[in-house]
């Protein structure tokens, strides 16, 4: 019994499906700025979240579509190059999350670090200091103004139920340096929630600032809470 088994669970791992493989390497062809199919399999990249093809930025006072220049730029990094994912999850989707990288380039931070796309901190905060840095060189999107992606999907699915539509929510995250003297510190949380925290409160030294507001009007007319002191 034991000999005829083995053979047959070994053909079975050397076949296994590619949507339970954890390591895909092949051809890539991208989808958008953070997702592509790799080995025929749906991926999405770890730890970061670009523009929507759909969404436009503004620069200059003039609507540029960022969200096909973020799918162009992922183009880029990997046309007719080897990628290798490293699948850590599957979303609700369907898709494999994963860390992707042609050699040694781990696309994700190369995204993050050239400003076209953000940290996706609800999940991760392994590329913040990439981002950063990208926001502190206006690189990317951090040259215009934009909502933030989540934001962005957020809005648009709830106009899609109430049927008009409304005003972004974000349409910038600033450095976390105080411009004017504002010192209100926007942040949104692991859990997606937009809070905002005054000098004295508790972690406000230790919030990192994505937008800086002068008052709390402005805080929260940008979708923003006061952070609940307990």
């Amino acid at each position: 019994m034991v000999r005829l088994f083995y053979p047959l669970l070994v053909l079975a791992v050397a076949f296994a499906s590619p949507a339970t493989a954890r390591i895909l390497t092949g051809s890539a062809r991208v989808v958008d700025g953070d997702s592509l199919s790799v080995a025929g399999l749906s991926v999405r990249l770890f730890g970061i979240d670009a523009p929507e093809l759909s969404q436009q930025c503004n620069r200059d006072n003039k609507s540029w579509a960022c969200g096909l220049q973020a799918k162009t730029q992922l183009e880029a990094l990997t046309n007719g190059q080897l990628v290798r994912c490293e699948r850590k999850s599957m979303d609700a989707y369907g898709r494999a999350v994963s860390v992707c990288r042609v050699g040694d380039l781990d696309l994700g931070k190369a995204m993050v670090s050239r400003g076209w796309a953000v940290a996706f901190t609800q999940y991760s905060t392994i590329y913040e200091a990439d981002e950063a840095a990208a926001r502190n060189a206006q690189l990317g999107l951090w040259d215009s103004k934009f909502e933030v992606p989540q934001a962005y999907r957020e809005r648009r699915k709830t106009e899609e139920v109430q049927g008009f539509s409304a005003p972004p929510r974000v349409v910038r995250r600033t450095n976390s340096s105080s411009p004017g003297g504002c010192v209100i510190k926007g942040n949104r949380n692991r859990r997606g929630q937009w809070i905002y925290h005054l000098p004295g409160m508790p972690y406000y030294d230790q919030t990192r600032a994505e937008e800086m507001f002068c008052s709390e009007a402005d805080a929260q007319a940008a979708g923003y809470r006061r952070a609940i002191v307990q």
